[in-house]
């Protein structure tokens, strides 16, 4: 099931999820006692948490917004927590969601691994819970929860065809000096795919581009390791003077983007990002010509926020929600960022 693109992406400073601290004054697991009463009802005002594993990304800022924002809509309130990547932080998280008796949770989990754990504790309180960004999952990748997502495998799809095209563009397909980077986040599911499309259709569009000269590199999904493990690829293969990048989220390619100029091969080099949200910051501080950065694969983060929450409410108001919903995207450049993102392009 495919839901079509919301509109602007939301920031920050335009409508703020609340802090992370009001999950601490809103009470925790041991504070509410035995006589917790359960979720409050369909009808009834109530709090719905955004549980985020990473909530001082851009993404899940845009996200939270975005969720707190149907939330409100529906007249109860949004309490945002960032997990910090922590599995005992969102754990405490779910114990403080269900403690003080939320309608529900949306939620991206920092460890795919902890998904039964979760979805079993949420039940057990009668709590709705849906996963945003990364799904809650048996082991076998089989969803136990609905799901609001990106088209993983289509958008790198998508970046694979525009940096085959980019090498053909610019002969670079049989240039022994050049070399293209994946970047990869191997313990998650929902970026493996985007690294399969973007081999996929590029080694497709360039059959003759050595497949030697593909190299991958593992990262946490932070531009720090992002430019850790580009650096390290980098380094290691002088050989490679003119590179071509791609990656499972906008933060590592931002990562490999910084690598790339501290390398002083920044000027021959071509990234493509996903995501969006950090490209149009190079682009809007840095010009076209300032960046390697030269292209992203864009996706509202505002489609995944209130996406998630629609479903949510779904399941509250006693429907049936599909399982799968992903949102597609459309690869802009300094030429077309600015109309196909509109406000989210400030």
């Amino acid at each position: 099931m495919t839901m079509s693109l919301a509109g602007c992406g939301g920031s920050a400073e335009e409508a703020p999820a609340a802090a992370p601290e009001a999950t601490e004054e809103a009470g925790t697991a041991d504070s509410a006692g035995e006589d917790a009463a359960a979720p409050a009802a369909s009808g009834e005002k109530g709090v719905v948490y955004g549980i985020y594993k990473a909530g001082d990304q851009t993404w899940f800022i845009d996200e939270g917004a975005a969720a707190q924002a149907a939330v409100e809509a529906n007249g109860d309130e949004f309490i945002f927590v960032d997990a910090k990547m922590s599995p005992e932080e969102y754990l405490k998280a779910i114990d403080n969601a269900i403690a003080n008796k939320a309608k529900g949770i949306v939620t991206c989990i920092p460890d795919q691994t902890m998904s039964q754990a979760v979805v079993d504790k949420c039940a057990e309180a009668n709590l709705p819970i849906v996963a945003a960004d990364d799904a809650l999952q048996q082991e076998d990748g089989t969803k136990i929860a609905p799901w609001v997502g990106i088209n993983a495998y289509v958008i790198g799809q998508a970046n694979g065809d525009w940096l085959a095209a980019y090498a053909k563009d610019n002969n670079l397909v049989t240039d022994e000096e050049c070399g293209l980077l994946i970047m990869t986040m191997d313990t998650v599911s929902s970026c493996v795919p985007r690294a399969e499309g973007e081999y996929d259709n590029f080694t497709a569009g360039c059959p003759e581009f050595d497949t030697a000269r593909i190299f991958k590199a593992d990262y946490d999904g932070t531009t720090d390791k992002g430019n850790t493990a580009a650096t390290a690829v980098i380094t290691a293969h002088p050989e490679i003077k003119k590179w071509l990048v791609t990656g499972a989220n906008e933060e590592g390619c931002i990562g490999a983007v910084r690598a790339l100029e501290s390398a002083g091969l920044d000027a021959d080099a071509c990234v493509v990002g996903l995501g969006a949200y950090m490209a149009k910051d190079e682009w809007n501080d840095k010009g076209a010509e300032g960046t390697c950065m030269k292209a992203s694969a864009y996706f509202s983060a505002d489609s995944v926020g209130a996406g998630s929450v629609e479903v949510l409410y779904d399941i509250i108001n006693g429907n049936e929600p599909a399982m799968e919903t992903a949102v597609d995207a459309v690869v802009v450049t300094p030429d077309t960022y600015k109309d196909v993102m509109g406000k989210a392009a400030e």
